[in-house]
């Protein structure tokens, strides 16, 4: 073993064990919301999202080890909406960022060790920077990730809402009334925005609470405003029963006009796109026609 591995070993090997003392004499910051969520009745507890699963995966362990032990400095602010609309926690998100800020730790120590056995010997302030540096771009990559991921998400989400209005505006036609309209309408999708609108008029229902603001605290944590914009309509419904069948029907109608501009603008972006290997064929192109002509003139002059 040569002396640059040696000095890798026992600079990982000091550094993990400071590491580990420090986060030991942090003290810890536990979440008030899972404190309170862990001291409370069973039966006032909140429930798990869509999609979590009732025993914490390893990925969830982690996460929850680094909000009991990192500062919150550290861990920086939860996307909780995003997190909301994909059904996942914030043990999960954290979990990850751990995961992905260890493999980027873990990356240049290995590239530099393969390096030295290779015989490339490496200052050993190199791989400890990268891997810092890399660390740290790698702790803010999910929430990319999850910004991403919840934006498709909300796309596929506007077109299950603009289907739920249509049908909340069709049982309003036929004579039911607000809540019996939103309660026919959530049973007949399957997509995860119908499952979690069931879900809340169940809820409504077993708390004896108006359905619209189930509705509407559903919209608060998934961000979407469409759908508390619905449920604002179907509240009036009672007072406004002639004009709610036109008022959903009417949102129904602007809902798909801003999905289509929304098409309309990413199909337009494509096709720009389109326009750039079609030019540089057409240049190559022209390039192989003019450049026997202009060897030609350059021969002559």
């Amino acid at each position: 073993m040569s002396g640059l591995q040696v000095a890798l070993l026992t600079g990982l090997a000091i550094g993990g064990g400071l590491g580990v003392v420090l986060w030991s004499l942090v003290r810890a910051q536990p979440d008030l919301g899972d404190v309170l969520d862990r001291l409370s009745p069973v039966s006032r507890r909140a429930v798990a999202p869509v999609g979590s699963q009732a025993e914490p995966g390893t990925q969830e362990r982690v996460g929850i080890w680094a909000e009991r032990t990192l500062p919150s400095a550290v861990l920086g602010t939860v996307p909780a909406q995003d997190l909301a609309v994909l059904g996942r926690s914030a043990s999960w998100f954290y979990g990850k960022k751990v995961a992905y800020a260890l493999m980027g730790l873990a990356l240049p120590a290995g590239l530099a060790a393969a390096a030295a056995v290779a015989g490339f010997a490496l200052p050993f302030a190199v791989p400890v920077v990268a891997s810092l540096g890399l660390a740290a771009a790698a702790w803010s990559a999910p929430s990319l990730d999850v910004a991403t991921a919840a934006r498709q998400a909300r796309n596929e989400c506007a077109r299950a809402l603009t289907a739920f209005v249509e049908l909340c505006a069709l049982e309003r036609a036929s004579g039911a009334g607000a809540a019996q309209a939103m309660d026919r309408a959530a049973q007949v999708g399957d997509s995860w925005l119908f499952v979690r609108i069931r879900e809340e008029l169940a809820r409504a229902a077993y708390d004896r609470t108006p359905p619209w603001d189930s509705l509407d605290g559903l919209a608060a944590r998934l961000g979407l405003p469409e759908l508390s914009e619905t449920a604002d309509i179907l509240r009036l419904a009672g007072d406004e029963n002639a004009k709610a069948y036109e008022q959903l029907r009417a949102r129904a109608a602007s809902m798909r006009t801003a999905l289509l501009a929304d098409e309309i603008a990413v199909a337009s972006k494509v096709e720009d796109r389109m326009y750039l290997p079609t030019t540089a064929v057409l240049v190559v192109f022209l390039v192989e026609m003019l450049f026997p002509s202009l060897i030609q003139m350059i021969d002559v002059t």
